[in-house]
């Protein structure tokens, strides 16, 4: 492991890093011995919201616990991650073993409620996400539960075609084990998170740093101020709190809360097309079927993932879809009318940071972002400062520019084996160990 040098003055991102020294990084970076590590898989139940949950959790840890490095604080250093959009702990895989490998940290990745697929040894997905017989993947909540066909139907979205093409979604009905599982998932995934940054790292050994690529970013803000020993974020192509990817988007989601995003190639290829255009502008078009081959072969890949989403209410915090899932898990349990209001309260709650007395203050927040990424802009992250900047107290915020890498930032691509990946380690590791999420 290269030692990381820790200055007298104090450490500040760089604001922007550009490609040849990314490149650099990544050669030197990769370069290193690697610290002997294993990972481990845990399937864990835990009970909320009045259903069980089985949740998949691949634990990343040094071989020799005396590699763990101790942060300012005095404390090891441990990462909660969990992945984004459609996709599970794979996605997740490249981060997490450059963080252990080359620094030692332990890691836990955590797969949504629903998206671990138990019944084989790679937890590959089978088939494909539509089925000649018109049924389609669904969640799968529970080890030996399924989702029959009778509990949903698909509907076809085309009122955005020009962004995202036709969208198809299973439509869970009213009254089946699916429209339960759909209103009550928000608070499982906060409870899973707590639980698996509890186990694994108690605060009185640990300090935990926090990742969440896309739409996992939320989640991961969630956990925040609800977990004491969370020192902040290691936020690279991570979506803010709900409330600010509402402003980032525009708008709230279109569907009700009982409707989950069945995906296919078109997903693919709206995040290609832009990227390709900001890499090089129109020249794609005159190569486009090409372009609609390399994404047909991606998707041929891709499908092994889940590629179902069911948690964009929740991502960018729209509001008549968090209060209606609650008050239909509400009633599943029977609550009366306080009880009601506070778990819809509780899941409004979600999407904003925590204010008063009693809360916990937003920690530090330090976001990377991809030069061609579509989303994540820099116009976007000054909006975010400008918001952050009204709290009280205000968080520190600061997000570097990485002149390389897209959306997905493992990606590989000339000179860069993982993607920008080696840069966040390096980077995001001088921060913690400068002292940069120190909080008076």
């Amino acid at each position: 492991m290269s030692a990381t040098v820790v200055r007298s003055k104090p450490w500040a991102p760089p604001a922007r890093v550009e490609r040849e020294e990314l490149v650099g990084i990544s050669d030197r970076l990769l370069a290193e011995p690697d610290i002997p590590w294993t990972r481990e898989e845990e399937i864990s139940r835990l009970h909320a919201n009045g259903m069980d949950w089985d949740i998949g959790t691949l634990v990343y840890a040094p071989d020799d616990p005396a590699k763990a490095p101790i942060g300012p604080d005095g404390k090891k250093i441990g990462i909660f991650m969990t992945h984004g959009g459609a996709s599970d702990w794979r996605s997740m895989d490249p981060l997490a073993r450059t963080f252990c490998g080359k620094r030692g940290y332990k890691v836990c990745s955590m797969t949504y409620p629903g998206r671990f697929w138990f019944d084989n040894p790679d937890h590959d997905w089978p088939g494909d996400t539509f089925h000649e017989d018109g049924t389609v993947r669904t969640p799968v909540w529970l080890r030996g539960e399924t989702i029959t066909p009778d509990q949903y139907e698909v509907k076809a979205d085309d009122s955005h075609r020009a962004i995202y093409g036709t969208r198809r979604y299973a439509v869970a009905r009213p009254g089946s084990l699916f429209y339960l599982r759909m209103a009550a998932w928000p608070k499982a995934i906060v409870e899973a998170m707590k639980d698996i940054c509890a186990r694994h790292f108690p605060p009185d050994e640990w300090s935990i740093y926090v990742h969440g690529h896309s739409t996992g970013g939320p989640f991961v803000h969630t956990l925040m101020q609800r977990c004491e020993n969370v020192r902040g974020l290691i936020g690279v192509e991570n979506s803010p709190f709900g409330y600010l990817f509402n402003k980032m988007t525009g708008h709230d989601w279109p569907t009700p809360f009982n409707y989950i995003l069945v995906r296919n190639w078109r997903e693919l290829a709206r995040y290609r097309g832009a990227e390709l255009a900001l890499q090089e502008g129109e020249k794609p078009l005159f190569r486009l079927a090409q372009v609609m081959e390399e994404i047909f072969d991606l998707w041929d890949v891709s499908k092994r993932a889940p590629q179902f989403k069911a948690e964009n209410w929740y991502h960018n915090r729209t509001v008549s879809c968090l209060t209606e899932a609650a008050q239909v898990a509400a009633r599943h349990q029977n609550m009366n009318a306080d009880e009601t209001q506070a778990l819809v309260d509780e899941y409004l709650g979600y999407g904003v940071p925590q204010q008063g007395e009693d809360a916990r203050p937003v920690p530090p927040l330090l976001h990377g972002i991809c030069e061609y990424s579509r989303d994540h802009r820099p116009e976007k992250y000054e909006m975010m400062r400008r918001e952050y900047a009204g709290l009280k107290p205000a968080p520190k915020f600061e997000y570097v520019q990485l002149g390389a890498g897209i959306h997905s930032y493992w990606r590989e691509e000339a000179g860069l084996p993982l993607g920008v990946c080696p840069a966040v380690v390096k980077i995001w590791d001088e921060a913690i160990m400068n002292g940069w999420y120190d909080v008076p």
